[in-house]
């Protein structure tokens, strides 16, 4: 089981090393493929600006869940990660649904698995994850994180959905994947 100092280093860092960790959320999930990093000096990040309600958890200790609402609809799942104040996150944007998929399915209203946990609104709908899960530690239930069984080789490009920052390549995803809520650039 991975526990709270995993996150206790730098987003950039971090962000790579949770491809092909298992996350399950009351025993429902799978292999984590896809996810993007983001810096409290970075522009796109919900820490930037300083702290507000709505993003207290990030400013909170390393290994805690960072939970938002995006656009007013989809619920986003964040690992908190550095140190306790930096406001440094790994967005979790996709998942290889394994266990539960039944589950997932019946929460998503979908059956093809390639669909269930496929960007990071899909993944918290597919794992009932919601604003009750904001702050939680990780390493502890309906949390489960498990470490990798193979170091899986490693694609990286450009953030999606932002309008700051979109240059830096700061998206990491498991390089030919097809759970990935979009392809990789071609080169890992």
């Amino acid at each position: 089981m991975i526990g709270r100092d995993f996150f206790a280093r730098s987003v950039h860092e971090l962000a790579p090393d949770l491809l092909g960790v298992t996350l399950l959320v009351g025993g429902v999930g799978g292999p984590i493929v896809e996810v993007e990093a983001y810096h409290h000096e970075d522009p796109a990040s919900h820490g930037f600006g300083g702290r507000t309600e709505r993003n207290a958890a990030m400013f909170g200790p390393p290994g805690h869940a960072y939970v938002y609402r995006s656009y007013g609809i989809h619920w986003c799942l964040n690992f908190v990660c550095e140190e306790e104040g930096s406001a440094s996150a790994v967005l979790l944007r996709a998942l290889e649904p394994v266990s539960g998929v039944d589950v997932m399915r019946a929460r998503r209203g979908l059956d093809d698995p390639r669909l269930l946990a496929a960007g990071p609104g899909r993944l918290c709908q597919a794992l009932a994850v919601t604003r009750d899960h904001d702050g939680r530690p990780l390493d502890e239930p309906p949390f489960e994180l498990r470490e990798r069984e193979v170091e899986p080789e490693i694609a990286r490009g450009p953030r999606i959905g932002i309008s700051r920052a979109t240059e830096l390549p700061w998206r990491f995803g498991i390089a030919g994947s097809r759970f990935l809520s979009r392809p990789m650039p071609s080169r890992p």
